[in-house]
């Protein structure tokens, strides 16, 4: 995995499931990132789902739901 950048950049590539990095990674629309290491973009998806619950929580109080 070649990588272009300083300092260098890692993406989650969500229609092949892998980390991606410099000028062969996919197109934007199938990328999440960018991350400082590939450790970090390995764990995109549970940071995605992590922040979509609380958010969704958030929601809930905002809108008086108690649970």
């Amino acid at each position: 995995m070649t990588n272009v950048g300083d300092p260098p950049q890692y993406f989650w590539c969500i229609k092949h499931n892998r980390v991606e990095s410099g000028d062969g990674k996919c197109a934007a629309k199938f990328l999440l990132g960018p991350y400082p290491s590939p450790a970090d973009a390995e764990q995109a998806l549970a940071k995605v789902k992590e922040r979509n619950e609380e958010w969704e929580e958030e929601d809930a109080r905002w809108q008086g739901d108690p649970s």
